[in-house]
């Protein structure tokens, strides 16, 4: 039995998120065994739940002075990077010994890190010869920051072949590049029927669907669009996502629907891919996620509020590849929409486009790479 582990830093949803479809990923082929582990797990949990706070209050409710952060970490010289980053891993291994104590008695096959954090940890292990089994680093965003440069990596999985060619320019061997995707859900690969959705979901057939995820978006923001679409006299079905946000709801709460434009307001729900296959246009953040399984199905999209550093050039290539439109303002977002909508032919080369660059086998191409890697050692 071959074990992969599978490490993640839960800032953040998108990290457990591929993590999760790389896992189902290796379920798929026989006598594998793949183990997800959260790195901040391993170490004291009252500073474990501080990190993650602090993250979490940084990046939503400062949002400038994250991205100051988050540029002024940034470099462009991946000898640099790869210093520095391993002198942080070195600082940190105190507090993860556990990890270490783990990843020794799992005894792994092979070690795929979702997130800078671990990819770091385990890279400073195979420099101080403490790990011998192969390293790999998933990037989850269209831009690589140089956090993500550290040495002995076997390959780097990458978005796209404009992610790769920044790598190399920064520095990284091109022959550790292999361009995928960011790993999603492997159900994404398999076809559905658009029309049995909707009357699953109890959705009308006979108008145009758009679906917004809002669960990091301010509930202001969402609640402006909402109520912007629904004074429309263009028929059409409005679903909004709130997820854990339930401040969200909260503020939808004075808002509804009518004969003209439909509205549902949703919670938690775990059919995400379906409401993306059946959409014809979806209003999100450009997280790395959501960006490629909105892309896979070939959606077009809509990118808003951006988290600065990361989000920001997912929308950019959103935008680049003809896929979607990348807005700031609120207040272009319903105009933009109803344009969208009224715009068939424009709609439909966005989701040629969307389908030309979209990686709905990422994670399982991932797998597939890893264990052909494994197959030559």
């Amino acid at each position: 039995m071959r074990r992969i582990l599978i490490l993640h830093a839960l800032l953040g949803t998108g990290h457990l998120s591929a993590a999760r479809a790389l896992d189902a990923a290796f379920a798929r082929f026989p006598g594998v065994e793949a183990h997800v582990e959260d790195s901040l797990d391993f170490i004291n949990p009252a500073l474990s739940s501080l990190w993650k706070k602090g993250y979490k209050e940084l990046s939503e409710h400062a949002a400038g002075l994250y991205s100051q952060v988050y540029r002024a970490a940034d470099t462009d010289d991946a000898q640099r990077a790869m210093a520095e980053n391993l002198r942080g891993a070195t600082r940190g291994w105190p507090f993860f010994q556990k990890l270490e104590h783990y990843v020794a008695e799992l005894a792994p096959a092979a070690i795929i890190a979702v997130m800078p954090v671990p990819l770091a940890l385990m890279s400073q292990l195979k420099t101080e010869g403490r790990l011998a089994c192969p390293l790999y680093g998933v990037v989850t965003d269209f831009l690589a920051h140089s956090v993500w440069a550290v040495p002995h990596v076997t390959r780097y999985f990458v978005p796209s072949r404009t992610t790769a060619a920044m790598l190399a320019w920064q520095g990284l061997d091109p022959a550790t590049l292999t361009v995928t995707g960011i790993p999603i859900n492997p159900a994404i690969a398999e076809p559905k029927q658009a029309d049995k959705l909707r009357w699953q979901h109890k959705l009308p057939l006979d108008r145009p669907l758009v679906t917004i995820f809002g669960g990091g978006v301010d509930p202001a923001t969402i609640a402006f669009i909402a109520a912007r679409l629904v004074e429309q006299e263009v028929p059409l079905t409005l679903v909004i996502c709130a997820g854990r946000n339930e401040r969200l709801l909260d503020a939808l709460a004075g808002i509804e629907g009518n004969a003209t434009v439909g509205l549902q307001k949703l919670g938690m729900i775990d059919y995400v891919d379906d409401l993306v296959t059946t959409s014809d246009l979806v209003i999100s953040k450009p997280g790395g996620l959501i960006t490629s399984e909105v892309l896979a199905r070939g959606t077009p999209m809509i990118t808003i509020c951006p988290l600065p550093g990361q989000e920001e050039p997912n929308a950019d290539f959103v935008t680049l590849s003809g896929a979607g439109i990348s807005l700031r303002v609120p207040e272009l977002v319903p105009i933009t929409a109803l344009h969208l909508l009224e715009s068939p032919a424009l709609l439909s080369r966005m989701r040629a486009n969307a389908q030309a660059v979209g990686k709905p086998r990422a994670a399982l191409t991932i797998a597939e790479q890893v264990l052909d890697d494994l197959d030559v050692i």
